[in-house]
């Protein structure tokens, strides 16, 4: 008998037992809207010991597993169109409902794709809104678009809203991929989004910096100076070049990671989306997206990626969703993970024979980036901001900030680790130490209370996770794995502002908190329209808990593309990818004239010295 790995999503025979548990247990499906459900990951304390018993090789069928538990996500419908968002946690294994809570009502839950896609019907259906649209002149062969998106937060209090930004697109090409963010228009409908009803229609300030923050200032042909900005090749109004050679990275045997389910593993790496005996869990907590436009209703215009709606569909892995009545789909290939060449990852050349050795070198690198295209507003012919950048006839983009935060759930050789922060600085000139003045020194601090601080690049500080139990062998030092803090622009919203206290995580780079169940979201488990950071990092901090050597927990904020690189440090006793074997990709080939580019000194190099350029791996 197979037994699922107790990390492995819902199947759609457990998820279908839940929703009928949640069923019976309202007594029918009338009133209920499902949300997800989705796997609840077992209490740490019991999935420890299955993942030691793994990574021994010591699993058996006697073998005892965490209970399989679904968080099932769903509102109960009132008679008076009002909802109550509610969490019930079912054992699927006995098909049992264990435990059951109702939100607090001044949180709202994560905005879903079904109420995505209702909230274009109800623009369509709202006299409101079309009376709005009318005040402008659309010209024939454009269609109106609507993105829905987060309404974010003021100090007024609502009920739960979502608010939509309204684009013309150009459909005269037939094309339904053409580009319609060229195109912006002034308004924003707001939906009341559980009656379904578009409430209000929010006008837009268009312009320049002569205007401050006033509105009206734009005409009814507000589409006159925009442009089509197409990227789409087909649509494109000059021709692709041409000059790009093929780039070949091929692997002719496959890829040398092997999937059993959600387990993968690779080399000497052992994951589950993923842990190991160097991390429990590596996750991206949260992303906020703050603009920096205070010309109302602007000044509300903050995106949390993670906690308003999820972070969307990204060997890819198969999900479960969830639909409104609660029935389940396999929506096929939306995790990636791929094997890919990332350069150089450890190299010396002997120069005398002109012999280079590449491997693996144990570290771990986790990249954010915000790729995509940018939502523009509308601005006046002429005019300039100084919110933001114009980008196109009539099109501006609006000033704004990518906060990611990188959730590290460390387990080097064990559950009980010690945060260093250590810094190299300079010391004095002395006859005794430092008779030339170069020497410096690298101290070292321990973290002993939860708290947060910020990177230094002028003192080089890092952020080490040790086990102070385990010492390596050749150097004597703690077994440890570190990375250096992202030294990026931190939120620039006023601290008194709701931005800030709604995203208390991008106020700092570094966060050092005890492991708490339960306890993943840097911004709190509900943003869509909070007020305020509940439940994230800054209460975490608040406890003022003994982190030294316990079960801890560290996030880094970084900004836009960053690499956070987690590399051993006192980890192993030899270089651990020391026994990966090195080979030429024959099919690639040497740039013309590149037989003479290593030439250093006035020594030509061997054809052996080009294997880097060669693309070895």
């Amino acid at each position: 008998m197979a037994f699922p790995h107790p990390l492995d999503q819902l199947s759609v025979a457990e998820s279908d037992i839940a929703r009928q548990v949640i069923l019976e247990a309202h007594g029918g499906s009338i009133g209920l809207i499902f949300r997800s459900i989705a796997l609840e990951e077992p209490p740490k304390d019991e999935l420890i010991k299955f993942l030691e018993l793994e990574n021994a090789g010591r699993l058996t069928f006697e073998t005892p597993r965490p209970t399989r538990v679904a968080k099932v996500s769903y509102d109960i419908v009132r008679d008076d169109r009002s909802h109550e968002y509610t969490e019930s946690f079912v054992d699927v294994q006995s098909a049992t409902e264990v435990s059951r809570r109702i939100v607090d009502e001044v949180h709202q839950a994560a905005l879903t794709t079904n109420e995505f896609r209702e909230f274009t019907e109800a623009c369509l259906a709202s006299r409101l809104y079309q009376k709005a649209i009318a005040e402008f002149e659309i010209p024939d062969g454009f269609r109106v678009q609507i993105d829905p998106w987060p309404y974010g937060s003021d100090s007024v209090v609502t009920p739960r809203y979502t608010q939509g930004l309204c684009f013309a697109q150009d459909i005269r090409s037939g094309n339904e991929d053409s580009n319609h963010y060229g195109y912006p228009l002034p308004l924003i409908p707001v939906l009341d989004t559980y009656r379904k009803e578009i409430v209000r229609v929010d006008r837009l300030a268009t312009g320049g910096k002569e205007d401050g923050l006033s509105h009206g200032t734009h005409s009814r042909n507000v589409l006159d100076l925009c442009a089509p900005a197409e990227y789409l090749p087909e649509l494109l109004s000059r021709p692709l070049r041409a000059s790009i050679k093929p780039l070949s990275i091929i692997q002719p045997e496959g890829a040398s990671f092997q999937v059993n389910n959600n387990l993968v593993k690779w080399q000497k790496w052992i994951s589950h989306w993923l842990q190991s005996s160097v991390l429990y869990r590596l996750s991206i907590s949260e992303m906020t997206v703050p603009y920096g436009d205070p010309r109302p209703p602007f000044h509300r215009k903050q995106a949390f990626d993670f906690g308003d709606a999820g972070a969307g569909l990204i060997k890819y892995f198969d999900a479960i969703l969830t639909e409104p009545d609660g029935t389940s789909s396999v929506s096929k290939n939306v995790v990636c993970l791929h094997e890919q060449d990332n350069g150089i990852g450890w190299k010396h050349t002997n120069f005398r024979t002109q012999r280079a050795v590449f491997d693996l070198a144990g570290g771990i690198t986790l990249e954010t980036r915000a790729t995509g295209i940018v939502r523009v507003v509308n601005i006046d012919p002429g005019k300039r901001s100084p919110w933001g950048n114009v980008v196109s006839g009539g099109a501006l983009t609006q000033n704004h900030q990518h906060l990611f935060c990188v959730r590290i759930d460390p387990a080097v050789d064990g559950y009980a680790n010690t945060i260093i922060v250590e810094g190299s600085l300079p010391i004095p000139i002395s006859k005794e130490l430092n008779p030339f003045g170069n020497g410096y020194e690298v101290r070292q601090r321990p973290i002993k209370m939860s708290q947060s601080f910020d990177a230094s690049p002028t003192t080089n500080l890092i952020v080490k996770m040790m086990n102070p139990s385990k010492q390596n062998p050749i150097s004597g030092n703690p077994v440890a794995y570190k990375f250096i803090p992202s030294a990026s622009q931190l939120l620039l919203a006023h601290p008194d502002s709701i931005m800030a206290k709604r995203a208390q995580f991008a106020q700092h780079h570094v966060w050092v908190t005890k492991y708490k169940e339960g306890e993943l979201w840097a911004g709190g488990e509900f943003t869509n329209q909070s007020k305020k950071e509940t439940g994230g990092v800054a209460d975490a901090v608040a406890r003022a808990d003994n982190v030294e050597n316990t079960d801890v927990v560290v996030l880094h904020t970084p900004v836009e593309i960053r690499q956070i690189h987690l590399r051993p440090a006192d980890f192993f006793s030899t270089n651990p990818a020391i026994d990966v074997p090195g080979e030429n990709n024959n099919a690639s080939l040497l740039a013309p004239g590149s037989d003479l580019c290593c030439e250093s000194g006035g020594v030509q190099k061997s054809p052996e010295a080009h294997l880097q350029g060669k693309g070895q791996i």
